[in-house]
């Protein structure tokens, strides 16, 4: 069986988060249901942490929330995986006049 390697973002997709609240030394507290999603998540996949942030402190945070089971490494480096999750992206279908249309638009969810 093939084992799907999924890079999740921690900033806006797990903790809550708004980039007006920022601090380089802090992780503000895990999202609801974000415990119960990565769980599920990580019975069909293999899971990383995709992060800018210092990767000690999201690995403590992770450890904190319980969540350091379910993830394989933390990585500020771009894996090659089948699919990421972050809450700041536009999915390219093929179509550069639409992807720019999709960038004017864009919006993250929290603002």
């Amino acid at each position: 069986m093939f084992i799907k390697k999924i890079l999740i973002d921690l900033d806006g997709v797990l903790n809550e988060y708004g980039y007006e609240k920022y601090n380089e030394n802090y992780i503000p507290p895990i999202k609801n249901g974000a415990y119960e999603f990565i769980k599920k998540l990580s019975e069909k996949a293999e899971l990383y942490l995709f992060t800018s942030r210092n990767l000690m402190l999201a690995t403590k945070w992770l450890i904190k929330n319980n969540l350091d089971i379910f993830f394989k490494d933390v990585t500020n480096i771009k894996l090659s995986s089948y699919l990421y999750i972050d809450d700041r992206t536009i999915c390219f279908k093929g179509d550069y006049n639409k992807t720019l249309d999709e960038i004017e638009k864009f919006r993250v969810y929290w603002k």
